[in-house]
C-alpha cells in the first residue's frame, strides 16, 4: 500500500491488509497497547476473537499491518479501523480505534504513515469523517495529530455501557438465543 523512503538511516515500512496469519501477532500488540495505555486489566480479547471480527463470517473491523522493509518481516505496528455512519453528513465515516506501533520504532515515520494510509481509504470510499479519540494525558499524541491538521474535540466526551451496566439496561441477560438482525447478536 504505502512505501516510505529510510529516515534518518533508519529502514522504511510497508503498510499491508492484515491477513489470518497476522492474527495471533496483532493481539499481542492488542495486549502491548493495552499495558501502555495502562488498561490492561480491561483487555480481555482473545486472539480468536480478534480473529473473527476481522475474519469471521461477518468481519466487524479491518486492520492494517505495518512491517519493517529488510526483509525481515518484523510487525512494527498496526492499526484496527470500521465504518460507523453520520446521520448530519449522509455519509460514512472512518472510526480508528487503535493505532499502534512499538516501542522500537517509533518516531520513524510509521504512525503518520498509518494515518496516510487511513485518510487515502477513507476518501477513497466516500467517507465524510475520519476519527478516533486519544487519552488526554498522551499529550505526545495529541501534539502529533494536530500537526496533522486533526482537531481535538474539547467539548465531545465518550459515554460507554459495558458488563453489567449494559445488561441491566437492556434488561436481560445477552442475546445469545435470540437474532435481532444486528451485527452485535448471535444465533444459536
Amino acid at each position: 500500500m504505502v512505501d516510505k523512503a529510510p529516515d534518518a538511516g533508519f529502514p522504511s515500512f510497508s503498510i499491508d491488509r492484515a491477513t489470518e496469519a497476522d492474527v495471533d501477532e496483532l493481539h499481542r500488540m492488542v495486549r502491548e497497547l493495552a499495558e501502555f495505555e495502562h488498561l490492561a486489566h480491561l483487555c480481555v480479547s482473545t486472539a480468536g476473537d480478534l480473529g473473527q471480527a476481522l475474519f469471521g463470517p461477518r468481519p466487524v473491523a479491518e486492520a492494517l499491518i505495518g512491517r519493517l522493509n529488510d526483509k525481515s518481516e518484523v510487525i512494527a505496528g498496526f492499526a484496527l479501523f470500521f465504518h460507523t455512519y453520520s446521520t448530519f453528513l449522509g455519509r460514512p465515516s472512518l472510526w480508528l480505534e487503535d493505532v499502534f506501533v512499538r516501542p522500537t520504532h517509533r518516531g520513524r515515520g510509521l504512525g503518520r504513515q498509518f494515518l496516510t494510509e487511513l485518510a487515502v481509504i477513507a476518501r477513497d470510499r466516500g467517507c465524510g469523517r475520519f476519527e478516533w479519540a486519544v487519552l488526554d494525558w498522551n499529550q505526545p499524541a495529541i501534539r502529533f495529530y494536530e500537526s496533522l491538521g486533526a482537531s481535538v474535540l474539547p467539548d465531545w466526551r465518550v459515554a460507554r455501557l459495558t458488563g453489567e451496566a449494559l445488561a441491566r439496561l437492556a434488561g436481560r441477560p445477552p442475546a445469545a438465543t435470540r437474532v435481532l438482525g444486528g451485527p452485535c447478536t448471535r444465533s444459536g
